[in-house]
């Protein structure tokens, strides 16, 4: 089952994610795809929030490159959460759009060959203004478009937002391919 949890920032994605992942019966995985700054302490304090909320039972994997891999490696009877693919895809941004399709495309490949359950957090950026800088625009768009394409495959989709989460799936429409 492939699941995506999406919202604006400290909306309660995560937590709702992590919520998810709590009321299954199967080993969970946490990949945090976050790199590590460790003179930033400002984000090193955010990631510490993070870890403090998982159970000690939840096995961890930093994994801020190779996500694609890493859940093809996951072949056991587990529950997989990835938090957060803005955080995944902003080690990216120095590729080009051609490189940057080959990762994206890896990446849903592996997401619709895994045998686990997986669910994803992911950041709605989109609904401010357009960013001035063209990297912003990038990641915006990049980060957009990857949010758009899982949710096209998942099984389940939410929108946290003020600290609710509402099933898209079963209120809303799918968008033809």
């Amino acid at each position: 089952m492939i699941t995506l949890v999406t919202g604006a920032t400290r909306s309660g994605k995560s937590e709702w994610a992590e919520y998810l992942a709590m009321r299954s019966p199967k080993n969970v995985i946490y990949i945090a795809t976050a790199t590590r700054y460790p003179d930033d302490l400002e984000w090193e304090a955010r990631l510490q929030k993070h870890s403090d909320r998982r159970p000690n039972s939840w096995k961890t994997l930093e994994v801020p490159i190779e996500l694609a891999s890493s859940i093809l490696d996951i072949h056991n009877d587990a529950y997989v959460l990835v938090d957060s693919l803005g955080t995944w895809l902003a080690n990216f941004m120095e590729e080009n759009e051609e490189s940057w399709a080959k990762i994206e495309k890896d990446l849903l490949t592996a997401i619709q060959e895994c045998e686990v359950d997986i669910t994803f957090v992911s950041e709605e950026v989109g609904w401010g203004l357009v960013p001035e800088y063209k990297l912003g625009r990038i990641f915006r768009d990049r980060l957009g478009g990857l949010s758009r394409k899982i949710g096209a495959i998942a099984d389940v989709v939410y929108l946290v937002t003020g600290g609710y989460a509402v099933d898209l799936t079963k209120i809303g429409e799918r968008l033809p391919n």
